[in-house]
């Protein structure tokens, strides 16, 4: 025998779950919808002066920061791998991600209408850069506005990760203090190790018979070193540091740390050319010689993040007797 009440109910909650997944439909529609015209902003309208991608004709703020990306010339050679990073560290997350209660926040719709205010402005400006900024605000205020503060919070650091990829014009004035500062320090290593030689700006000369002579030109400055070293230091804090102070900590310490890396390879390459010559000092060891740089700065990073987690007080009371 039929029960109406039971049928009744099973019927209503088909209703209910048919509206759900309408509901998710067009949730996910105008997603896609808004998806796509985020593209266009920022694929037609995002790189308004062609600046550095004249000979490629497009406004794409995309090919434009891929193009920054390649430059021979630039220090932004990492900057392909820092989205993937970003990927990498919302992977890390998504169980806390997954299990995040979801809420449409106003705050968020703020976030968004923000970053599409800055991106006008750098279009209008002709900046370029301020579009790329705007981009990646949108990366995280859209899903802050779509679920919620206690989702965003888990792409707090993932999406201003992202930041490493711009370019910023502005720390090409750290170039000439860079090298002046490497080559001053380097002299007195030198010096120190009993080495004769003088220093000319930036420019290193022996006093011995048949000396070498260098300069410690732009791409030597370390800035290129500076900044691989700052996105991979903040990666590396991230995943090894509990805390934000220990984290940031950890990162601040990543510019000493390139910049004596960069004062190694400097020294390294006068030592060379003064036992074995300037040709092979200058040639073959200077072309590999970034990988002296960079092993020093990161076994320094190594050292200085296991430094941060030991238990010194606990390390130092073991040694103390007991009375």
């Amino acid at each position: 025998m039929k029960n109406p009440e039971l049928e009744t109910e099973i019927i209503s909650e088909r209703w209910q779950l048919a509206r759900l997944n309408q509901e998710t439909l067009v949730k996910w529609a105008l997603l896609a919808v808004a998806m796509g015209g985020l593209f266009v902003c920022f694929h037609y309208f995002g790189n308004t002066t062609m600046g550095y991608v004249a000979r490629l004709q497009t406004h794409s703020v995309f090919i434009w920061i891929v193009q920054r990306w390649s430059d021979a010339a630039g220090d932004m050679s990492h900057g392909p791998f820092i989205p993937l990073a970003s990927l990498f560290f919302i992977w890390l997350r998504r169980k806390e991600i997954a299990a995040a209660p979801r809420q449409v926040s106003n705050r968020g719709l703020a976030v968004v209408i923000g970053c599409l205010v800055l991106h006008w402005l750098g279009a209008k400006s002709q900046q370029t850069r301020l579009s790329l900024i705007a981009l990646i605000g949108l990366s995280w205020g859209i899903p802050y506005y779509l679920c919620g503060w206690k989702t965003a919070k888990w792409l707090i650091f993932p999406c201003s990760y992202l930041l490493f990829a711009v370019p910023f014009n502005f720390l090409d004035s750290l170039t000439f203090p860079l090298r002046i500062m490497a080559t001053i320090i380097s002299e007195h290593l030198l010096q120190g190790l009993g080495l004769p030689i003088q220093r000319s700006g930036s420019a290193i000369y022996s006093l011995s018979a048949g000396g070498f002579a260098m300069d410690v030109a732009d791409p030597c400055s370390g800035i290129r070193s500076l900044l691989a070293m700052t996105a991979l230091t903040a990666a590396y804090a991230n995943l090894t540091q509990k805390g934000v102070v220990r984290q940031w900590g950890l990162f601040l310490m990543s510019i000493p740390l390139a910049i004596v890396g960069n004062i190694v390879r400097i020294t390294s390459i006068a030592i060379v050319a003064e036992a074995f010559g300037e040709q092979l000092a200058l040639g073959l060891y200077h072309d590999y010689s970034s990988y002296i740089l960079f092993s020093v700065s990161i076994t320094l990073m190594v050292v200085m993040g296991y430094a941060m987690n030991v238990d010194w007080k606990g390390w130092i009371r073991q040694w103390i007797p007991e009375t």
